[in-house]
């Protein structure tokens, strides 16, 4: 997933606090820096990028060969950027290696560096896209992460978007604070996943007995059209509503979803999925809203309680599909025109959303396998 890291050298503490405080409430939680080292560990849990002993990220590059202080030598095997980084590989440090692209010689370096180094963190005084296309290219294969140094919001999408696969990340160096909001906003719709939404028809709504089901809380507030994927079988979810409604039987709780029993899946980050049973506080999962956009949730607790249960059966072009939900009024999906529905409301010939995955799972993951789910 694409990511971004901050950079706010040159300014005097009380200014560069404020950036680093606001860009930790954006949720960019990497700090790159060289001189406030022991101040910024004090401001929040957060990852430390620098070339001081002890950093998260150990940096190369910089007062050396990276940002031209040294001169690269002709034969780039002998370069000593590239035999730091291999040094601190040796020792089992994370790597970040740093380079301004100031010549054709640098771009090379870059090249090289980035077969080693875990980061590869590029800075163009005279940026153009021509020199970053090149190095993502040439990289393509390589487990190294890209990262383009931008100044502001423009600078962050042009590279995040530089062909086809665009850098990993970018390093933002500021000079406004409205920048981190903007880029943080940025990068949280760029890391957004769409699922696309298709309307089944229920085919079977019928109690089943008593079973353990799971509700959901999450630290996020959804909407009205807005839920989980959650299903029975691994090649299609329903979108399970949140409990965002009013109700003459209980308040609204807008960050709940009532999501089913225990066996069942839910999908989270990078298009996987956990069983609701091994939900715990702190993990992710995905919201998704009535068009297919998600967004990640931090789970803020989980509970697990002996309900009614009610099975409900859809089908699409042929494909039949099956949850269970628990027997309430208060439990809704989302119907075809996105609006929630009750599942004691819901009757044979209903249209209520899915998503369907072509794709089998083994271990949460979606393998191309032909699998029988019924």
């Amino acid at each position: 997933m694409k990511f971004a890291w901050i950079m706010a050298e040159g300014n005097v503490w009380d200014k560069k606090k404020q950036f680093i405080t606001t860009a930790l409430e954006s949720g960019i939680d990497h700090i790159v820096d060289f001189t406030d080292v022991d101040n910024i560990r004090k401001l929040g849990n957060l990852k430390l990028i620098s070339d001081i002993e002890g950093s998260d990220v150990v940096l190369v590059g910089r007062n050396s060969e990276g940002d031209g202080t040294l001169i690269i030598p002709d034969d780039l095997r002998e370069s000593k950027d590239l035999a730091a980084v291999n040094r601190l590989k040796r020792r089992d440090k994370k790597v970040a290696a740093y380079v301004e692209i100031l010549s054709k010689k640098h771009e090379e370096l870059a090249a090289l560096l980035g077969k080693d180094a875990d980061y590869l963190i590029l800075l163009g005084r005279d940026w153009k896209v021509i020199p970053l296309e090149n190095i993502i290219a040439g990289l393509q294969g390589e487990k190294v992460k890209i990262i383009a140094a931008v100044a502001d919001y423009d600078e962050a999408k042009l590279a995040l978007e530089t062909m086809e696969h665009g850098t990993d990340g970018v390093l933002l160096c500021p000079h406004e604070i409205s920048q981190i909001k903007k880029v943080a906003e940025l990068m949280e719709k760029i890391q957004s996943e769409n699922y696309e939404l298709k309307a089944a028809t229920i085919s079977k709504v019928e109690p089943v007995g008593i079973g353990d089901r799971v509700c959901v809380d999450t630290c996020s507030m959804m909407q009205l059209g807005e839920g989980m994927l959650v299903g029975s079988y691994s090649q299609g979810l329903f979108l399970v509503h949140s409990e965002s409604m009013e109700s003459e039987y209980v308040a609204s709780r807008p960050f709940r979803v009532n999501a089913g029993p225990v066996h069942a899946y839910v999908m989270t980050p990078g298009n996987k999925t956990k069983y609701l049973s091994e939900l715990e506080t702190g993990d992710e999962v995905l919201t998704v809203d009535k068009e297919g956009n998600s967004k990640v949730a931090i789970v803020g607790r989980v509970k697990i309680e002996k309900r009614p249960l009610m099975l409900v059966e859809g089908e699409y072009e042929g494909v039949v599909l099956r949850t269970l939900l628990q027997n309430a009024e208060t439990i809704r999906l989302v119907s075809e025109d996105g609006k929630p529905i009750s599942v004691a409301d819901l009757k044979v010939g209903d249209k209520i959303m899915i998503y369907l995955d072509p794709n089998a799972r083994h271990f949460g993951m979606a393998i191309e396998e032909s699998i029988i789910e019924k």
